[in-house]
């Protein structure tokens, strides 16, 4: 049913499957993917988190269905090094998130926190159109409408986009989004739940949500408020209207905008920065944020001061700072 175009993922799939049969997937407990070999990667392990295999089985808000089998996967996930790029392959729906999308990106959520491997994701979206356009409203508004009364204490545990919004927020590790294309209602909250935003400057935000006769419910108007300040918040999200890379920028809903062409690079260049320094430092300090913002500033100082010394046990501050006095030694 969802074929993406042959440019967006032939392409980006030649250089980088053996064959259609390397693809195939391995289940495993809780995450059904399978490392594959790349060719021109040494160090690239590619997981192809594809609709399923037959027989496999997924698990989606406390239920359990099967998965159909299809040729093109809808998330992307690729180990490189220290880095997982995770790619949201829906190009031909503006990578919009339907139900089964969904579910793929809270595996691909839980391989990332759970390998030790890995320090740090870079997100995207596939082609140049967009990075997220947010819930699938062909899959997600039904459900929704016949919720109920007690539909959002039922989705309280697990958030949009496999629960990296709300659920699997606390992950230490840092997530860059590469923000290629327009973002778009609950994209926006996604972008939002990643800790650096970098967009293409030609791209625009569209709260169109509220047009729609929905808000913000999955840590859009919090992470909002926490980001850009509450006049912002109520600006952006009362009026529903789009505004351009440059004005996320001044607000600082975005930390940097680049030329598209430059995106990627630039993002690559501030994960090998990031990964530079100790793992301990930067997975304390990012939780140290996380847990100080919003909080009066006694209690700030006091976690700041906890959650830093805490990592003075770090054998690799040692190590460090006697690289640093023999350096400037006489």
């Amino acid at each position: 049913m969802l074929i993406a175009t042959d440019r967006a993922v032939s392409g980006w799939m030649a250089g980088r499957w053996r064959s259609s049969t390397a693809a195939t997937l391995h289940p495993r407990p809780e995450l059904s993917v399978r490392p594959l070999s790349v060719t021109h990667l040494d160090v690239t392990v590619m997981h192809h988190l594809m609709r399923g295999c037959v027989g496999a089985r997924r698990r989606r808000r406390g239920t359990h269905r099967g998965i159909e089998a299809c040729s093109v996967p809808k998330v992307l996930y690729e180990k490189r090094g220290e880095i997982a790029f995770i790619t949201i392959n829906r190009p031909e729906k503006r990578n919009a998130i339907d139900t089964e999308t969904d579910d793929l990106l809270f595996r691909a959520w839980c391989e990332f926190r759970d390998d030790p491997e890995v320090r740090l994701a870079i997100l995207t979206g596939a082609g140049d159109q967009a990075f997220c356009a947010g819930a699938d409203l062909s899959s997600h508004v039904d459900g929704w409408l016949e919720g109920g009364p007690g539909l959002g204490r039922s989705l309280l545990d697990r958030g949009f986009a496999g629960g990296i919004t709300r659920g699997l927020h606390r992950t230490t590790k840092p997530i860059i989004a590469a923000l290629n294309g327009w973002v778009i209602g609950g994209g926006i909250e996604l972008a939002l739940a990643c800790d650096i935003r970098v967009a293409a400057d030609d791209i625009q935000f569209g709260f169109y949500h509220m047009r729609r006769g929905m808000h913000f419910a999955d840590g859009g108007i919090v992470r909002l408020v926490n980001t850009c300040g509450v006049g912002i918040a109520m600006e952006l999200e009362l009026m529903g209207e789009p505004i351009t890379a440059e004005r996320a920028k001044e607000v600082h809903l975005v930390n940097r905008i680049v030329p598209r062409a430059e995106l990627m690079s630039t993002v690559e260049d501030m994960a090998a920065k990031i990964l530079r320094n100790p793992r301990a430092a930067v997975e304390s300090a990012k939780e140290t944020i996380l847990e100080v913002a919003g909080r009066p500033l006694d209690d700030q100082l006091r976690l700041e001061c906890l959650y830093g010394y805490s990592t003075m046990g770090n054998p690799e501050i040692v190590d460090r700072k006697n690289a640093f006095l023999a350096k400037e030694a006489p």
